[in-house]
């Protein structure tokens, strides 16, 4: 595959916002407005070093997909670190390709280059393609998820 796995610049952050804001349709990224509070979010994600914003890139600029890993260091593990993966968007014109698998294969191969023995994630119950996809990866269904919007 002649994608590109790489760190997400400020370039890239309206093909990001794009794919986050709708993943039924191609929003293009001209349209989207950047305003004050995703700079600040997205430089908050930039500058620390416990996360990483990914894209896969078609290898001239054009983002075809993104994810979040943020790397948690804990107790539980027996003192392992962790990472959470948020936000993980193939543009909707080109899923069934395998960028899916490629984003989320080489995010876990990052992982374990961090030295993570746990990769993690949630997705929407309504989102049963997406389940399919997360299995087919080895991700295994071992807890419930619980929200609450503040």
């Amino acid at each position: 595959m002649g994608v590109i796995f790489r760190t997400a610049t400020r370039q890239d952050l309206p093909a990001v916002i794009a794919l986050l804001a709708d993943e039924d349709r191609v929003i293009d990224p001209a349209d989207v407005v950047v305003d004050e509070a995703y700079a600040r979010a997205f430089a908050a994600v930039d500058a620390d070093a416990r996360n990483e914003l990914m894209v896969l890139d078609e290898g001239d600029g054009t983002v075809l997909g993104c994810l979040q890993l943020t790397y948690i260091p804990g107790l539980g593990r027996h003192g392992e670190e962790r990472a959470l993966v948020e936000a993980v968007r193939v543009r909707a014109d080109r899923r069934g390709a395998g960028l899916g698998r490629e984003l989320l294969t080489r995010a876990i191969a990052r992982a374990r280059g961090r030295g993570c023995t746990l990769v993690q994630l949630t997705s929407n119950k309504r989102r049963g393609d997406a389940h399919r996809f997360y299995a087919s990866l080895g991700f295994a269904r071992s807890h419930d998820g619980f929200k609450l919007a503040l």
